[in-house]
């Protein structure tokens, strides 16, 4: 009898990356002439979120460019900032906070099992938990759902990665 191989989908990133970045876009933050003497701040709180403070939203709009191209530099996607709105902070201040993606919801890994379900391959696709595990018998049929995986990856507004491919 076959045995099945499988994969797993996921959404993570590199937690050590993401410090790295951080760090980067502190440095450029306090060396470059336009933002030096603004007070902007850059503050990384474990795995939840980045917090940039400055004293108006042009700078706060420079930091963000900065990091996203720090963030793209070390092979981490922009997909895994969700910007919130900003907000005034104290001392005339703005702040923006954006909070980091990890993990797929219940709502993202249903859309993903029910697209890989159209395809009509001979595949099952399985909820583990914030993960779709991913299994069939024929490895092509895999790599044809990764292959569709990526070419949409846009429509699911998350960064996805596979992992665990036996």
């Amino acid at each position: 009898m076959a045995k099945d191989c499988s994969f797993d989908i996921v959404s993570e990133f590199d937690r050590q990356e993401l410090v790295n970045a951080v760090d980067q876009v502190k440095r450029d933050v306090s060396s470059r002439f336009d933002l030096k003497d603004s007070g902007s701040t850059v503050e990384l709180d474990s795995d939840k979120s980045i917090t940039i403070t400055t004293s108006d939203e042009m700078k706060l709009r420079n930091i963000y460019d900065i990091l996203q191209s720090k963030l793209v530099k070390r092979n981490l996607s922009i997909k895994i900032l969700d910007p919130q709105p900003v907000e005034n902070a104290l001392g005339g201040k703005v702040r923006q906070i954006f909070n980091l993606k990890k993990g797929l919801n219940q709502e993202l890994a249903k859309r993903i099992v029910a697209d890989i379900k159209e395809t009509k391959k001979k595949v099952q696709a399985s909820i583990q938990g914030d993960q779709v595990r991913v299994s069939g018998k024929d490895k092509d049929d895999l790599q044809d759902i990764i292959r569709l995986l990526r070419s949409n990856e846009d429509k699911y507004d998350y960064p996805l990665q596979f992992t665990n491919y036996r």
